[in-house]
């Protein structure tokens, strides 16, 4: 493994201090991006906060949802009513979830 940037060469040949450089800049690595993690996740709750934060816009019209549950419920296959309504298959089931919970 080599590391450009630092001018740092560990072969298969590894000494204990190599084997410890590797884990300190592995540590180092990981909480680095632990901190990133944290900050992405404070800054999403801000956006939430201010309403910025609001995900995609839904593709059916509350109507077009009820009448492809409907058509769900009456057994047409959900390859057929994605195609019809012109969204996924993940989509269709995840506008039957979403009438399940209410």
């Amino acid at each position: 493994m080599e590391f450009v940037k630092k001018s740092l060469v560990f072969t298969g040949e590894d000494s204990p201090i190599a084997n410890f450089m590797l884990a300190v800049m592995g540590a180092f690595a990981e909480f680095k991006r632990s901190l990133i993690r944290e900050r992405q996740r404070e800054g999403i709750a801000l956006a939430k906060q201010r309403g910025a934060y609001r995900g995609r816009k839904k593709t059916l019209t509350p109507e077009r949802a009820v009448e492809l549950v409907e058509r769900a419920g009456s057994g047409v296959p959900k390859a057929v009513l994605a195609r019809d309504y012109g969204i996924s298959r993940e989509t269709v089931y995840q506008y039957l979830r979403h009438a399940k919970l209410e």
